[in-house]
């Protein structure tokens, strides 16, 4: 039988035991349960100490829980796949831990991550690009009639002035977008984008008192671009982009 140790999916504020139901990673409906050490928990299900594979399934099952547990906690999420080797060990590392959880739980606590990814509307925004660079449409008029085979490098031409227009595009208005929203934020944190449309994907902290003036400049942001940029906004998510702490077990 497989050694069994206790995954680590957060760290809380709290001195009394609690359960969280049986959400625990794995599938085997292992009840998830604090771990408690003066006023810190750590948030824990039983586990095989394994190697859990970076899946959908898995990096949702770990992710479940933090949500879960965020209802009513201010959480630290941990580094997917922290396994202890036992419940002594959990308490080993909140005791030695302990300043450093309350400093990062009292700089996060009152504060929510927000997500935004601002996507070109395809059609538009290229007919946008011609509108504006009258040396691409001039070109791109020139050879329309030409064969295929006949204006193959002018075509690679084309698609290369296009792309750096492109990329101008999606600089101007991704700093407009972030001049608009990050002085409500007290962080933010730029993530790499996907596909040649997508303009921004940025995570936002945001305090809870000015949660309500964020959204309001996102919808702002939603009407001054309606028909150009589609604008997905993601709401209160565990805070991953600014803390996701990573614990080496075996070190303690």
């Amino acid at each position: 039988m497989q050694n069994q140790g206790k995954y680590l999916y957060c760290i809380i504020e709290a001195s009394e035991p609690e359960s969280f139901g049986p959400l625990g990673i794995g599938g085997r409906g292992d009840e998830v349960h604090t771990i408690c050490y003066h006023d810190l928990s750590a948030v824990v299900s039983d586990s095989p100490i394994i190697e859990y594979a970076v899946s959908r399934e898995n990096t949702l099952a770990h992710e479940r829980v933090i949500e879960e547990v965020m209802k009513n906690h201010t959480v630290l999420p941990v580094r997917f796949c922290t396994i202890a080797k036992d419940e002594a060990k959990i308490r080993i590392i909140l005791e030695k831990e302990y300043d450093r959880f309350k400093e990062m739980m009292n700089w996060i606590d009152g504060k929510k991550e927000l997500g935004l990814k601002a996507m070109f509307v395809e059609n538009v925004v290229y007919g946008n690009i011609l509108k504006k660079h009258e040396e691409i449409r001039v070109f791109k008029e020139k050879i329309a009639s030409l064969p295929p085979e006949k204006s193959l490098y002018q075509r690679m031409e084309i698609g290369r002035m296009v792309e750096i227009a492109l990329q101008k595009e999606k600089d101007i208005h991704k700093e407009y977008i972030l001049d608009t929203l990050s002085p409500l934020a007290v962080d933010v944190k730029i993530n790499n984008t996907y596909g040649e449309l997508m303009v921004i994907n940025a995570a936002f902290l945001v305090e809870k008192l000015t949660e309500a003036q964020f959204d309001q400049k996102v919808q702002e942001l939603g009407n001054k671009y309606d028909g150009e940029i589609k604008f997905k906004y993601i709401g209160t998510v565990p805070p991953f982009n600014f803390v996701n702490l990573v614990i080496e077990t075996g070190e303690y």
